[in-house]
């Protein structure tokens, strides 16, 4: 993803939209992913009068939410053949998604704790997640 599509598609789609329904309370959170931190993201935030949480640098990535998404990325590389344009991953993505058993997300949601615990023992260095 781009700097100028994270702009475009999830800070004024969706973020700006969560924000004006929400209120002054809402806080919003991303990483430091190279293109969350863009000056065109930052001076977008900004203008909407966003604001964001701090994260730390090389902070562990604790979000159940990436874990699946590196899920349905690994079984879409391994479809053969894999899909060739937009439409076709559309529809593999669709497919994967409704594919992956609910247990295997249930497992990943319980084990936060853990993955939680092992961060706060490694003191942020590596962990075996």
């Amino acid at each position: 993803m781009t700097d100028h599509i994270y702009g475009d598609v999830i800070l004024e789609q969706h973020v700006r939209l969560f924000r004006g329904t929400l209120g002054a309370e809402f806080q919003f959170m991303d990483d430091n992913d190279r293109p969350h931190r863009a000056n065109i993201v930052d001076e977008c935030l900004q203008s909407e009068d966003i604001t964001c949480m701090d994260w730390p640098a090389y902070s562990p990535d604790l979000n159940p939410k990436e874990r699946v998404c590196y899920m349905l990325g690994r079984r879409i590389a391994a479809r053969q053949p894999p899909p060739t344009c937009l439409p076709e991953f559309r529809r593999a993505l669709l497919d994967e998604w409704c594919n992956i058993p609910q247990d295997q997300i249930d497992n990943l949601i319980l084990s936060m704790p853990r993955h939680c615990n092992a961060c706060i023992a490694s003191s942020r260095r590596d962990t075996p997640y």
